[in-house]
């Protein structure tokens, strides 16, 4: 699958970038790791911490798939909202996922501060505002029920968005306790400690076929068998070719970095910012003073026609950009576009698959991919070295695709 089309950003801003050989031997491990991107570097990072006989293979350079053009924003507001969460899983599980999205974000905070290549992890607020006047009344149940539940957030009207922002919106939730961070580097630095804690990683090795047994799986890879106890698939969303997800959705996405405006602050705080309407857009800055911009997905595979499709989404993004910030005169530097994924229900796939023993699932599905894909590697680092994770059966690969709130068990 190509995933991306365009020109990324954040490779660029690594000027040494990591080299590892290709597997040209047979080789026997406890956990193998088939993808090098941001689900596969966190489990490699995590299971060297514990010192697990561990392989990561990846057919293309390592973190070089979609890692490159995440856009680096973490938050533990996801696409879908508490409120609706709660509406279809119940309070206890709803309220439970969003819990374990901020304690991501803190254990990623914490990772990013041990690697030697800085990966600009910054703590930021959001601005969430609501898209039409109609969204006002859904952001004020959701202010409600996170504040009932502890989650840092103030409700703004217009007037407090107005005082703050050169363009008005109706009505906003500023949630606290966020983070960006560059993507490409963290990955990079989380591959380079895990190498250090005896973690062997292989790129340019391609996973051709698998055997799976009672007690291992053996990996025909392009250079060499790999005979692992047990696997870890970080495929991202190449994993739909492995096997389908009745719930999974593929589109593309499309995003530009502009040329560098200044050092100054150019917006309230450096806030992240985004908005309700579906798709939706949202806006960052860079350490060196760019400003990115994303959304507008769409369901487009095919590498030509989204070649195509960038260059009308580029236009439209500088043009959305501008009538947020009119006195900012903005110039795009890089435009891309990426294969995005994200499930019908908004949880991603963590876990067993009956159809492949002795294999783990990690599939950060969602705007919020790096924090959910945290807390995967969490849950399966876990799972790997005996302590069992109950919270894992949310995240299920056979769950059902029409849950409801009054059957859903409360997991913790």
């Amino acid at each position: 699958m190509e995933l991306i089309s365009g020109n990324t950003y954040w490779p660029g801003t690594l000027e040494h970038k990591l080299d590892f050989p290709s597997l040209t031997e047979d080789l026997a491990c406890d956990v193998l790791i088939v993808g090098g991107g941001m689900g596969g570097s966190l489990c490699a990072r995590l299971l060297g911490e514990r010192q697990v006989d561990t392989v990561v293979i990846d057919k293309r350079k390592l973190a070089h798939g979609s890692s490159s053009a995440n856009t680096g924003l973490l938050q533990y507001s996801n696409d879908k909202t508490l409120t609706s969460f709660i509406n279809t899983f119940g309070e206890a599980n709803g309220v439970l996922f969003y819990r374990m999205c901020k304690d991501a974000l803190d254990q990623l905070e914490k990772l990013a501060s041990t690697v030697d290549i800085d990966p600009s992890f910054i703590r930021r607020s959001s601005l969430y505002y609501a898209s039409t006047p109609e969204d006002v009344s859904v952001l004020q149940k959701e202010f409600e029920q996170l504040t009932r539940f502890g989650f840092p957030v103030e409700y703004w009207d217009e007037q407090q968005v107005a005082a703050r922002f050169p363009f008005r919106k109706p009505a906003a939730l500023y949630t606290h306790e966020d983070a960006e961070v560059n993507p490409f580097r963290f990955a990079q630095g989380l591959l380079q400690s895990a190498s250090r804690l005896g973690v062997h990683l292989y790129e340019h090795t391609e996973a051709k076929h698998f055997e799976f047994g009672d007690n291992e799986v053996v990996c025909h890879t392009s250079g060499g068998t790999i005979r692992a106890k047990k696997v870890i698939f970080a495929a991202g969303y190449e994993t739909q070719e492995i096997k389908k997800d009745r719930g999974a959705i593929l589109e593309s996405s499309y995003a530009i970095a502009t040329h560098p405006v200044g050092d100054s602050a150019m917006w309230h705080e450096q806030c992240l910012i985004w908005e309700t309407a579906r798709p939706y857009l949202y806006i960052r800055s860079t350490t060196d003073g760019r400003v990115i911009i994303g959304g507008l997905d769409e369901p487009v595979l095919d590498p030509d026609q989204r070649e195509v499709r960038l260059l009308h989404q580029q236009k439209k993004l500088l043009q959305a950009l501008q009538e947020h910030f009119p006195d900012i005169p903005f110039k795009i530097d890089y435009s891309w576009a990426a294969v995005f994924g994200s499930s019908h229900d908004g949880l991603p796939y963590i876990g067993p698959h009956p159809r492949f023993p002795n294999c783990y699932f990690l599939e950060g599905y969602g705007g919020n991919g790096t924090v959910t894909s945290m807390m995967a590697a969490q849950l399966l680092a876990d799972e790997l070295t005996g302590t069992h994770r109950p919270e894992m059966e949310i995240f299920s690969l056979t769950r059902t695709t029409k849950p409801s709130p009054e059957i859903t068990e409360p997991l913790a």
